[in-house]
């Protein structure tokens, strides 16, 4: 396998920036905003939009984390290995010393509303979009928000269900093969995108 790197830190920095522009705008400000970050890396990316929008409208901004991993369809392939490119990435990995790190845990006995907030579902990567319909059900058995709309750092394609993002860091083409690592400085210690292919012959 070779690693081609794709993000840089400063790539990443700008990227989130734009995306809470963007988010803002969309959405008239942030008043009525609610983040919810797939876990783990969408969590934490989640986190610093937050974070982002918060400085620029001076509003402070809700932000969650959502673990969907008993909820998607595809978790038999995934826990035997015959999908290589997915992952499964749950609270239940979350070591002790970084878990400070993530927003709270949204879960179905979370005492939220969000029947007037525009909610924005935050993931690193954007592949089958499967992970995305189990957010959707996730939320749904908490509360209906008014609006739901996809925000994420790279969309690397192979969509299986009708699922499109409305903000996107970087469009990145993939062969199917090959697999998208987002690297974050809360977890891995710096903050970079790679992505690995079979090596040329």
């Amino acid at each position: 396998m070779t690693t081609l790197s794709v993000f840089t830190s400063d790539d990443m920095r700008r990227v989130c920036t734009r995306i809470s522009h963007e988010i803002i705008e969309r959405n008239n400000g942030a008043k009525n905003l609610v983040l919810l970050g797939l876990v783990r890396r969408g969590a934490l990316i989640a986190s610093r939009i937050s974070k982002n929008i918060s400085d620029i409208e001076n509003i402070s901004v809700p932000v969650f984390s959502l673990d969907i991993t008993d909820l998607r369809d595809d978790r038999e392939n995934l826990e035997s290995g015959e999908a290589r490119n997915y992952k499964i990435d749950d609270i239940a990995s979350i070591t002790a010393d970084i878990a400070s790190k993530f927003p709270p845990l949204l879960t179905s006995g979370s005492n939220e509303d969000f029947s007037k907030s525009h909610v924005v579902l935050v993931d690193d990567v954007l592949f089958t979009g499967r992970s995305i319909r189990a957010a959707l059900d996730c939320i749904t058995r908490v509360s209906r928000p008014s609006r739901v709309q996809l925000a994420v750092l790279i969309d690397r394609g192979h969509r299986e269900l009708p699922i499109r993002a409305d903000f996107v860091g970087k469009n990145l083409p993939t062969k199917s093969s090959e697999r998208v690592n987002v690297l974050m400085e809360e977890i891995d210690g710096l903050d970079r995108v790679d992505v690995e292919r079979a090596q040329l012959p």
